[in-house]
């Protein structure tokens, strides 16, 4: 096998660079990572408020179907009475 020195030299320049980018791109990733995470736990909190809503909703209908004087609103329930 034949030693090329411009290819050695390339391939020396290359991981050597790769080393220092990475030192200095560290911060960036740690960063990209971290807005990552907050828009994750900021997406979990909007599905559960949404989820809430929906089962509120579910048993509203349920109560309704059902007949039940607590699922009326409180003007009507109000005006009912009085």
């Amino acid at each position: 096998m034949k030693f090329d020195l411009p290819s050695f030299l390339l391939g020396y320049g290359a991981g050597a660079g790769t080393v220092l980018a990475t030192k200095h791109l560290r911060p960036l990733a740690v960063e990209l990572a971290t807005a990552a995470y907050r828009f994750l736990d900021m997406m979990a909190a909007r599905a559960a408020m949404k989820q809430e809503d929906i089962e509120d909703l579910l048993a509203e209908a349920k109560a309704r179907a059902r007949g039940s004087q607590r699922a009326r609103p409180v003007a009507e329930a109000q005006a009912a009475q009085g």
